[in-house]
């Protein structure tokens, strides 16, 4: 492995040079950009992100979808190219993920769209999670797009509408105490008072 302290950030790359790296903490890879993760994930994201993966969890016992917590690199193969796996040029870990398709998971992780993915916002991750993830979660056909603010207690929903683009589900974010309906697992339903319990 290839110990990369500082990374060169004009430069591009792709999964082929991602896989030979070795840094101190983890990385995303976003169109060929590099960007650092930001330090360990504070108490709150921490709270919320455990209280959305056990009821999820346990909806999917009976379930052939899979959930999966960060780090778990999801491999995105953007449009227009549709390119091999090392010309991959996007690589990201959302905090949390479900994948439907088995044909999509491997021992490196997922290949392809996640039916379903949730971002838990935090001062250094907001700008990216909000502009440059939105984009290429659309993009690649994340069909569910879920981002959550833990200190304001709010979620906002975002879905994949027929022509590609995200519509969100509500004028306004859900916020505390309202009860959340997973539009990709039907049956499923998240409790906003249950999430954001611990985050006063």
């Amino acid at each position: 492995m290839k110990k990369v302290e500082e990374p060169d950030m004009a430069g591009y790359y792709t999964y082929a040079d991602y896989l030979t790296w070795e840094f101190e903490g983890y990385v995303e890879l976003i169109r060929g950009k590099i960007y650092k993760m930001s330090p360990a994930p504070n108490t709150y994201h921490q709270r919320v992100v455990g209280s959305l993966y056990l009821p999820i969890a346990q909806f999917l016992k009976k379930h052939p979808c899979e959930v999966f917590l960060s780090p778990f690199d999801v491999r995105l193969p953007l449009p227009p190219h549709k390119i091999k796996n090392e010309q991959i040029d996007t690589v990201v870990q959302p905090d949390l993920c479900v994948v439907c398709d088995p044909a999509k998971i491997d021992q490196r992780g997922c290949l392809g769209a996640p039916g379903w993915i949730v971002e838990i916002l935090s001062g250094s991750t907001s700008r990216k999670d909000l502009r440059e993830k939105f984009d290429i979660y659309q993009n690649a056909g994340v069909k569910e797009y879920w981002v959550v603010h833990p200190t304001d207690h709010t979620l906002t929903v975002f879905l994949l509408n027929a022509a590609g683009k995200y519509e969100s589900l509500q004028t306004q974010p859900f916020v505390k105490g309202d009860k959340v309906p997973v539009r990709t697992l039907p049956g499923l339903e998240i409790d906003l008072e249950e999430i954001f319990e611990n985050c006063d």
